[in-house]
């Protein structure tokens, strides 16, 4: 007969769960941080060589995903983070008349962080957990030898370019957008620093994000295909437009090339694809990170619902992970992509109905509070 201390040892056994995550960016160390918390044994690998951070990139976390990052993953300290009241909108053909406008002075929006703060927070927070183990993958044989294994339960892959990628993760909709995204931070004399301000000109939108009373992180995405920029033409386009700052020092700017992407299928057996794999979006919303958090969320909330049950952990959650998720992250993206294309349009033309249209939509109440819900929460709310 099976004893009682024996259904428990059985149980303890069968829940022992293993992961894989391969990747070392935001995205897989922020996933990693959430299962180790569930006491669930995470082995990340990444490439030998690691880009250092750009300490000119930011990112906007929104309100109700802010509160899942630090209940559920990390508490980010709050000297990390800057929050945001109200977001306002210009247009250059307008001669910078206000068109649109979020916010008000009660609550934050969004808040601003600093990769880097946030990568070296995540770093340190999960570097000695028990929990956790962090390998080099040196070559591809490590990928061929990660197949023939069953060593974990689930491997989920945040790296958009390597052999499980190629191999497995290649139907997508792409679409390049020929534009750099310039990125750089203001320093300024010191000001109440709490509105968010995008300038659409004729060149491309530039985001002015306050990170502080006397810092403000730009975002700067401009047209490539028939020109290309020197940075003193993109500093003088960012000064221009400038909406109220008083710069004191402008740090060095950084690049990248503008893209987005949906992936066809996100699972193969037990290899689950992630981040921006999965999605990738224009950044004039800033919502790419937010998609990625959501999809954190989801994913934990699948496993947590198998570690209650007492069940091992297998392909059925990514087979619910992606009935949860596809269709909005398609939908959801292909709506960032139409705002692009809207004021793409607005940019080549010229016309200044679209703008005189956007003004009478901002002042409806009810739609503006319906857009703040949907940059807040996605499509879940």
């Amino acid at each position: 007969l099976i004893t009682l201390y024996h259904l428990i040892f059985i149980v303890k056994i069968k829940i022992i769960m293993n992961i894989c995550i391969i990747g070392n960016g935001l995205t897989s160390l922020s996933l990693a941080k959430n299962l180790i918390n569930k006491k669930i044994n995470v082995h990340l690998y990444y490439k030998n060589k690691i880009k250092k951070l750009s300490s000119s990139r930011t990112i906007g976390i929104s309100k109700n995903n802010l509160e899942f990052y630090k209940k559920e993953i990390i508490n980010i300290s709050q000297k990390f983070i800057w929050g945001i009241k109200k977001i306002e909108i210009y247009s250059e053909t307008l001669k910078k008349e206000n068109l649109l406008r979020f916010g008000n002075d009660k609550d934050n929006l969004f808040y601003m962080v600093k990769n880097d703060d946030l990568f070296e927070s995540l770093v340190n927070k999960i570097s000695k957990n028990k929990f956790f183990k962090k390998s080099i993958i040196k070559n591809d044989f490590f990928y061929i030898d990660l197949l023939k294994k069953d060593k974990y339960d689930l491997i989920i892959n945040c790296d958009s370019n390597n052999f499980l990628t190629k191999k497995f993760f290649t139907k997508k909709i792409d679409k390049d957008y020929d534009n750099l995204a310039y990125t750089t931070i203001l320093k300024h004399k010191n000001i109440k620093n709490n509105i968010a301000t995008q300038v659409f000109t004729k060149r491309g939108p530039i985001a002015f994000l306050p990170i502080s009373n006397s810092q403000t992180s730009i975002v700067c995405s401009l047209d490539t295909k028939n020109r290309k920029y020197n940075d003193s033409e993109v500093l003088d386009l960012i000064n221009k437009n400038n909406p109220k700052y008083q710069i004191q020092k402008t740090l060095k700017l950084g690049s990248f090339k503008l893209s987005s992407s949906n992936l066809r299928n996100y699972r193969h057996k037990n290899i689950l694809a992630f981040g921006d794999l999965l999605h990738k979006i224009h950044p004039l919303a800033g919502q790419g990170f937010n998609m990625t958090i959501r999809d954190i969320k989801i994913l934990s909330g699948i496993i947590q619902n198998k570690i209650n049950l007492g069940m091992q952990l297998d392909t059925s959650v990514l087979l619910d992970f992606e009935k949860n998720t596809k269709n909005k992250n398609f939908l959801f993206s292909k709506g960032i992509d139409f705002i692009y294309e809207i004021f793409n349009f607005n940019k080549k033309t010229g016309n200044k109905s679209i703008n005189k249209l956007l003004k009478i939509f901002g002042k409806n109440t009810n739609l503006t509070n319906f857009f703040i819900k949907i940059a807040d929460k996605g499509l879940n709310f």
